[in-house]
């Protein structure tokens, strides 16, 4: 597992209108173990694009990338940091400028 050191997001525009809901993206700047596979040396961030579609929410894409050069990591969420992720996204959306709980 890992832990967001810093985060962003931004409200993304539709110039053409024809997406339902916002999508929002996510920067997640991550604190990953030396031991784990998906460590790097130069840090790692996962982007996110969020949906927010009236009651319904939903990780839409996401991609590692590396902290320096932004190369793409060819790495997949496991199940149960999916899930973290998407509440973690949702909590940040629901108290804007609060400290988020790791």
């Amino acid at each position: 597992m890992f832990e967001v050191t810093e985060y962003s997001v931004e409200l993304l525009k539709d110039p053409f209108g024809i997406l339902t809901g916002q999508r929002y993206e996510f920067v997640l700047d991550l604190d990953i173990d030396e031991e784990d596979e998906l460590y790097s040396a130069e840090g790692v961030s996962l982007r996110v694009i969020y949906v927010v579609d009236g009651e319904q929410s939903r990780i839409a894409k996401y991609e590692f990338l590396t902290l320096t050069t932004n190369t793409y990591i060819d790495f997949e969420l496991e199940e149960d940091e999916h899930a973290w992720v998407e509440a973690y996204c949702k909590e940040c959306l629901e108290n804007p400028g609060e400290e988020q709980k790791q």
